[in-house]
């Protein structure tokens, strides 16, 4: 039997009412608008790491598409710090995080943008990097250019990704395709919400040999 779709308007329903849920959000300047399931966010958030926070829980509504994100960034006065004091506070951090090699990752800051520079050993650790820095006050953007050295791939990516996807629900991740060519792996094919998408390619990016990953993945 086919699922039956939701329409526009009882999707907008269940995003805001999840947004206004999540205790964890201030979506009182935040504003939904639907058309063909693909949802559109604008209005303003108070950090990065809130910007984030809306983006996952609206992947967590079933019937999304996909998410347009066109939400600005309108720090609290207490958020703001300066550039040099945010650049340091998240060398710090870095440096404290599990998996973060010594100086590995250098940062630059401009009025609240952080840029991540330098080579890290695997994927995960590229995407470790980025989750420490999401998460700081006083960052309004996040530019990931971090290098994965090692591409290492002794066995094979593929397969270890696709058994890694099996582990979790086989059914769910069916309809993926998974391509790798020197390290880089590419998802095609179909998946049920947005939710399983960003899960396939955290497994893809926590695989051992990948460096880099091409996310062509649809949303039924």
């Amino acid at each position: 039997m086919g699922r039956t779709m939701k329409t526009d308007e009882a999707l907008k329903q269940d995003v805001e009412q999840e947004l206004a849920w999540d205790m964890a959000l201030d979506a009182s300047g935040i504003e939904a608008a639907v058309k063909e399931r693909i949802v559109t966010l604008s209005g303003r958030v108070p950090g990065y790491a809130q910007k984030l926070a809306v983006e996952r829980a609206v992947e967590r509504v079933a019937g999304c598409r996909a998410i347009v994100v066109e939400l600005s960034i309108d720090p609290h006065p207490g958020n703001q710090h300066p550039d040099a004091d945010l650049a340091a506070a998240i060398m710090v951090a870095s440096r404290w995080q599990a998996g973060l090699s010594g100086d590995s990752v250098r940062v630059e800051v401009e009025r609240g943008c952080v840029t991540l520079i330098g080579d890290v050993e695997w994927g995960y650790q590229r995407n470790t990097a980025e989750k420490v820095v999401s998460r700081m006050r006083g960052v309004v953007g996040v530019a990931n250019r971090l290098n994965v050295r090692n591409s290492d791939a002794a066995f094979e990516v593929a397969q270890h990704i696709s058994a890694a996807l099996a582990r979790r629900a086989q059914r769910e991740f069916a309809g993926i395709h998974i391509d790798e060519s020197q390290g880089v792996v590419t998802l095609s094919g179909t998946v049920a919400s947005l939710r399983e998408r960003r899960a396939a390619c955290g497994a893809a990016w926590a695989t051992r040999g990948v460096r880099a990953v091409v996310d062509r993945l649809a949303v039924q």
